[in-house]
Formats: structure tokens, sequence, C-alpha cells
């Protein structure tokens, strides 16, 4: 990610612009501390989209640890055993 001091940022707003519509978050820092990110407007809504859970949970890492035969599929299997009987 390209750093940019604020005054730069202003003087070269257009090229800042440019990167972040090819999908190249921009850091722009003011008093030498990380101040904000310019992302291009899909990038941003991807970001907060709510996702779908399903396909979360096919591409997680969990998913590719099986898929890769490090993780046996059986790894988070339940306990067969019953829960303890309450009076209530």
């Amino acid at each position: 990610m390209t750093s940019w001091t604020l005054e730069k940022a202003k003087n070269q707003f257009s090229e800042v612009v440019r990167r972040a519509l090819a999908h190249e978050p921009q850091m722009v820092t003011r008093g030498r501390r990380d101040a904000v990110v310019v992302l291009a407007r899909e990038d941003y809504e991807r970001l907060i989209a709510p996702g779908d859970l399903v396909e979360f949970l096919r591409h997680s890492p969990v998913a590719e640890a099986i898929a890769a035969g490090e993780l046996p599929e059986d790894a988070f299997e339940r306990r067969k055993d019953l829960p303890r009987k309450l009076d209530l």
C-alpha cells in the first residue's frame, strides 16, 4: 500500500484517486500517523457488504485445510455422549 503525506496527497490527488480506482488502497498520513485510506467505491462496497455465510464457510481456511488433506474431515465431529440431566 502506497503511503502519502497529507500535503503530497492534496497536491497529487488525481494520482491518489487513479491508484485507488486501480484497486490499490492508498494510505494518507497526517502528523506522522496513519490517518485515512483511500479506496475505490467498489472495494469499499465489497468490504461492508454482508456476506453469504455458506460461501464464507466454503472458502474458509478450515475448508481449505480439509480439502488439502491437512485436517481430517472428522476433526470437528460432535461428541456422542448424552448431556447430563437437570432438575428444573
